[in-house]
Formats: C-alpha cells, structure tokens, sequence
C-alpha cells in the first residue's frame, strides 16, 4: 500500500500533484510520501509487539537523515554496515543503543567510532574483524558488545546479487568457524558476547527460508547456552520482500507470527533489519520524457533519468512499475525506456507497454524508495537528483540536486598542470 494515487488523471503523492512538484523542483527527482512510511513502518514494528524486540531500520536500503529522523520519532533503530551510515544515524537522533553494526569490511577507524558511541553490538563476521575489535576496545578501555553473524547455508530463493545465507557468499561464518569464535570471544577481557545474528537475503517473499533460519540458530543458541554463553539478542536480520510487479509477499503479521512461534520461551530480545518493506513503495522516482526516437526495430522513450540515478533495472533486470504523471488515453505500445548515459546498459524498462506520451511528460516508476537513490552514482558526470519527501499538502527538500561544483569539489589540478 502506498499513497501514490490518480486524483482527476493527475497521479499525486498524498495531498500534491506529482507533476508541480517536478516543475518546481525539476527532474530527475525522488519523491517520497510520509505518510506511507510511517504507516509501513508502524504495521511491521507493531507486529511484533507480543515479543521483545527491535526494529533497527536498514540504512543502506535508504539513509536520507529525514528518513532516519523520522524512524528514531517512530521508535526505530538503525542496521548500519559503515561509518556514513552511524554518523547519518547519530544525526538523526536514533539511540546509539538501538544500533547494530553489520558488514564483512569495517575498517580501524569505523570499529573505534562505534565503540566510542557505545553502540549495542557489532556482528562479527571474520576471526580477522574479531581480533581487530577487540584490540580496539582494549586501546579505548572499553568492553565492545558483539555478536557473531552466522551464515547457515539457507537457500533465500532470490535473485543471486542479493542472495546472503549460502555458503558460497561473503557473508558470515559457517557454525563450526562461528562456535570457536564465541569461545574466543569469552577469553577476550574487552569483548562481551551478547547476541547471535543471521541474514539470508533480500526481497524474499516466503516465510519458510526465515523460520529455517531461526531453527538453525536456535540449536546453536542452545549449544552456547550449554556452554555458559548466555545471549540477549537473536538478529535475523531482514529481507522481507514487497511487491513490485506481481510478487504476493506474506503481510507483516504473517511474518510476525511465525517468527514469535519459533522464539516462544526463549526469553531472547528478537533485533529485526527491515529496509525495503519499510520505504521501497514509500518512494518514486520521476523523470522527464525527452525524445521519442523511432528506429526499425525499436521505439525508444529517451528520458532525463538514467542508471546513475536507478541502477537497480541494468544492474539486476529488476523491474518498476511505470506510471505516466498525467493520465494519457491510447493503446499501449512496447517501448524501452532509456537515459542518457553512454551504455548500451542504461535501460530503465526494456519492451514496456506504455501509452504514447510526448517529449515534457513525467514518468513515475514506482517502488523505487529502497536502493533507488542509495544506490546512485556521478557516472558520466551526471549529478545525482534531489530528493522531496511529501506529507500531506506539503513537500519539503530533504536533499538539493546536485551542482556542477559539487561534482568536482575536492579535485585538485597539481601545479605542474597549472596554465
């Protein structure tokens, strides 16, 4: 469900035309609806609320600091994989006690960050990470809260760019590696062993791989706990799919109740990671048509937005709804919607039934709030789009587009060079 809907032809975003919003803010342009994410994010924290839990918002999914700001308003904490991200979490006044540090790569500098804030656990993934936060905590002469992110060999079912839980993936350890590094862990003064955490992938729309994965960890829950490991904290990360084209995703509840089945009894504290579920169908993205180009075997709809701004189409052949901003009547033809950018990969859509348009009208592609801007780039020198978030009859700026200044500051032309 979302909040972008046709109002006498006109497709607005709650209470505003799409389309004045693009005339005054221009194009290429993120829109996103308050409104949806709040209430996105409230149907997923409020299913689970028979079992204590955290719902820790998945940063990489989208870090706007509005968006931030609004989950630590809603009660949200924050899934972070960088130092970027603790910092825009930090900003956006989520407690650094609602924050798990997640990723294969953090550097030195990151681990200290952390660890100065007093974070509530850092997932360890590599024996290599785990003798580097612990040699951190000792200079800081600080007892670092961690987990171990176990990898157990669950076939997510999803696309293989955004499949985690294999044993072929870089992601976690295996449980035989996993149970020596608890016991490492034990041994270390300056670490404290307080959860477990798994993740097997992304827009998943099964709930069996996630109860598989819960089983998995609560055997190894129970052999650490034989042991003398006792844990708080049981993350199982997140994954949760949405609908884009003709996906039919279990509901939150649904979710909720047979992950709260599995943990009966255990008296752990359950951390959930969502990110697309939260704000995928929060945003879109909106682009202006610029030629229509006809050749023998192809029409192209040649728009002012390109896989620098929504890589997700070239990069995994994912697909967007696409809407036209102004209701047009006619019979669909196919088109291939595509930038500017100089890449026979710079598609947005590839044979798209779509109503004739003219050069000046704006498309919407919907469900594109998760990993849309997030994952953009300056590729060809192209700067990066601004982004509105809207809440009722309002929009506000939440980032200004980019300016050919912003593209080159930091360069330096070396004084051999100089004219």
């Amino acid at each position: 469900m979302n909040h972008f809907t046709y109002k006498n032809g006109s497709l607005h975003a709650e209470g505003l035309p799409v389309a004045a919003i693009a005339l005054d803010v221009g194009t290429p342009l993120y829109i996103y609806s308050h409104a949806t994410l709040e209430r996105h994010f409230l149907a997923f924290d409020r299913a689970f609320s028979r079992v204590p839990h955290m719902t820790c918002y998945s940063c990489k999914a989208n870090t706007n600091v509005s968006l931030l700001r609004l989950m630590a308003r809603l009660g949200g904490g924050a899934d972070i994989v960088s130092g970027g991200e603790l910092a825009a979490s930090l900003r956006a006044s989520i407690p650094p006690e609602r924050i798990v540090y997640s990723g294969v790569g953090k550097t030195e500098e990151e681990i200290a960050f952390a660890v100065g804030t007093g974070i509530a656990m850092i997932n360890i993934e590599s024996a290599g990470e785990l003798r580097l936060v612990a040699a951190v905590g000792r200079s800081l002469g600080k007892r670092v809260p961690v987990s171990v992110r176990v990898n157990p060999e669950i076939d997510a079912r999803t696309h293989p760019y955004i499949t985690t839980g294999l044993r072929k993936n870089k992601f976690g350890v295996l449980w035989a590696e996993a149970r020596g590094l608890y016991e490492e862990i034990r041994s270390e003064e300056y670490l404290v062993p307080v959860g477990i955490s798994s993740h097997i992938g992304s827009q998943i729309t099964e709930i069996p791989p996630f109860v598989e994965a819960i089983r998995s960890l609560k055997g190894m829950i129970s052999e650490l706990a034989a042991s003398g490991i006792a844990l708080k904290y049981v993350d199982i990360g997140g994954g949760l799919g949405i609908t884009y084209k003709d996906e039919l995703p279990p509901a939150p509840e649904e979710y909720a109740r047979a992950i709260e089945a599995e943990l009966e009894g255990t008296g752990l504290v359950l951390v959930l990671e969502p990110g697309r579920v939260i704000v995928g169908n929060s945003g879109i993205f909106v682009t202006k048509l610029l030629y229509v180009k006809e050749t023998p075997e192809k029409t192209f709809y040649v728009v002012d937005g390109a896989m620098n701004d929504l890589v997700r189409p070239s990069l995994y052949g994912a697909y967007h709804e696409i809407l036209p901003v102004t209701e047009e009547s006619g019979g669909a033809r196919p088109v291939d919607v595509v930038g500017p950018i100089c890449e026979s990969g710079d598609f947005l859509a590839r044979d798209r039934y779509i109503v004739p348009l003219q050069p000046g009208a704006f498309l919407a592609f919907l469900g594109s709030g998760a990993y849309g801007f997030a994952m953009s780039s300056n590729y060809n020198s192209r700067v990066r789009a601004a982004e509105v978030l809207v809440k009722g009859d309002e929009y506000f700026v939440i980032r200004e587009r980019e300016t050919l200044e912003d593209l080159m500051r930091g360069e330096r032309i070396p004084g051999f060079l100089e004219v």
